[in-house]
């Protein structure tokens, strides 16, 4: 039996829910197509890079291994290796995801916060050029 949102013993998937989720990732996608430090390397067509976020997403909150049954483990690192991702970078993505978690309605503070604190250890880990290397 699936938890309700106002179980505190509900994942942060259960708690943010799928749709919220998916407005999270097209809002955040938004800004990233405009950010000046981020936009360089990503595509210019998000739509693939949006989809394999939102799997992710899903499995890091707690609900279904969406990405891992479709591309197999993330290996976050290896995979933005070819990206310079300085701390410029790291910061100017976390700028992003936060204003979006703000903006995205059904998103409790508490749930908004939750996600963006352990994706900032994830956007540290990512960290894998010195400021200057954006190249």
């Amino acid at each position: 039996m699936p938890s309700s949102p106002l179980d505190p013993a509900a994942s942060l998937y259960d708690r943010i829910g799928p749709d919220a989720l998916a407005l999270l990732v097209h809002r955040f996608y938004a800004r990233v197509a405009r950010d000046p430090d981020l936009a360089p390397i990503f595509p210019d067509d998000l739509t693939d890079t949006a989809r394999k976020q939102l799997a992710f997403l899903t499995g890091f909150t707690g609900g279904p291994p969406l990405y891992h049954q479709l591309y197999g483990h993330p290996r976050l690192r290896a995979r933005h290796l070819p990206f310079p991702i300085t701390p410029r970078r790291a910061r100017a993505w976390l700028a992003c995801m936060n204003a979006a978690l703000r903006e995205t309605p059904g998103i409790a503070e508490a749930d908004a916060q939750e996600l963006y604190m352990a994706l900032s250890r994830v956007a540290t880990h990512m960290v894998n050029a010195e400021d200057g290397a954006e190249g």
